[in-house]
């Protein structure tokens, strides 16, 4: 059993060890029965962190976009099956890139399709373009990095521009083999703009943002919201400093234009709560529907095969300790075996994290969702904090 106090205590000592604060939201049956921020949210200005406070999800971005994308599912206009290039043409001859015998790069024609679930499982064969010390991906990781570069040096730019450029460099392997965490979600976004005829934002905000009241959501961060924007500092150094890390932030100026699928999204411990609120509820809050019960199912059923399987496990040996025990579904990570992961949770529990330190776990069989929050970049914090706070969390005495 934990309590009130075991909680707190333990997300102050989060705040003493890593991020320069840190909160938590615990809702069941839609409601919320716990929270609590510690910590700061400007330590220069010994500022404290409270729910209002606006936070970078970065990866928990993801999850929105998938049930977005299900939205227009369950409104048949587009299927799982379809190939991607229905939507976005650019995508009707993608190439797979392989080094030869001789050491020399080359390209083949995709053995199929990438198709709409590819994009939802991460088994599109996008990768991120992130420059890899060796191996037979490396050369793919540099020269998707030189395309996005070059999007950024150019300025603005829009999702379906993006779209373009991802699609001119060859895929990391055949769709649908294995499993790899990229730019699939933000190619997803692309797609649901194109079968919504809308931007990627304004569906958001109509079918999502504005029926759950998540005021505080959205891809850029306007001038009245900026005085509660949550700074972001890397971790403490060996003297207890921590210095601020916001590099990133350009990607927040509305001038930026480019709505990530991926990455992009800025929220507040409310807003988020909400939202997982509505997940651990079948799909509903408040009244308000947005997926059915049957579509939540679908989306936290692991759709890893064997093989895609072993690349996803792989990747839980390599860094994502936090992931033991999960398989993955539609956009989010899914709890498939309990002893692995060293859970007491239930068989079907599902979420995701963020770059920063973000969690997000829903679990409609207990009607029982929890998020938590935290600005460190880069996170070191994921496979101590997160598997803690489920264990907490699950055994929290007021459920």
């Amino acid at each position: 059993m934990s309590t009130r106090a075991d909680l707190e205590n333990l997300l102050a000592s989060f705040a003493q060890e890593g991020p320069a604060g840190c909160g938590l939201s615990i809702c069941k049956d839609g409601q919320e029965i716990f929270r609590h921020c510690c910590g700061y949210a400007d330590l220069e200005r010994k500022e404290p962190l409270g729910a209002d406070h606006v936070i970078r999800l970065f990866s928990n971005t993801k999850v929105f976009t998938n049930v977005l994308a299900l939205t227009l599912f369950e409104r048949g206009k587009l299927l799982l099956t379809d190939p991607v290039s229905d939507y976005l043409p650019e995508f009707s001859q993608s190439r797979v890139g392989f080094f030869t015998n001789n050491g020399t790069y080359a390209t083949r024609p995709a053995a199929r399709p990438i198709r709409v679930q590819d994009l939802m499982t991460m088994s599109s064969g996008l990768t991120y373009g992130t420059q890899m010390a060796g191996g037979e991906n490396s050369q793919t990781n540099l020269m998707l990095q030189r395309a996005v570069d070059g999007l950024e040096a150019r300025g603005g730019y829009t999702v379906q521009k993006f779209a373009r450029a991802v699609a001119e460099v060859p895929l990391l392997f055949d769709p649908g083999t294995q499993w790899h965490y990229g730019y699939s979600h933000d190619v997803l976004g692309a797609v649901i703009e194109a079968a919504a005829d809308m931007s990627f934002g304004e569906y958001l905000r109509q079918q999502i943002l504005q029926p759950l009241g998540l005021e505080d959501t959205g891809f850029f961060l306007d001038e009245a919201k900026r005085p509660r924007l949550a700074r972001q500092y890397q971790a403490p150094d060996s003297q207890g400093h921590r210095q601020i890390s916001e590099e990133l932030d350009i990607s927040y100026d509305p001038a930026h234009r480019f709505e990530s699928g991926g990455a992009g999204l800025l929220s507040t411990l409310r807003d988020f709560s909400r939202f997982a609120a509505m997940l651990a509820q079948g799909g509903t809050l408040d009244g308000v529907r947005i997926l059915s019960r049957n579509t939540i199912d679908l989306m936290r059923q692991n759709h890893l095969g064997p093989q895609q399987l072993q690349t996803f496990f792989a990747a839980q040996e390599n860094g994502w300790e936090f992931a033991r025990g999960y398989g993955y579904g539609l956009g989010v990570r899914t709890m498939i075996d309990r002893v692995r992961g060293g859970s007491n949770g239930s068989i079907g529990e599902f979420g995701w994290s963020g770059a920063a330190g973000t969690w997000l776990m829903a679990d409609p069989e207990q009607h029982l969702s929890a998020v938590y929050v935290q600005q460190v970049l880069p996170n070191l914090y994921e496979s101590r904090y997160h598997p803690r706070l489920r264990a907490a969390v699950y055994a929290f005495e007021e459920i």
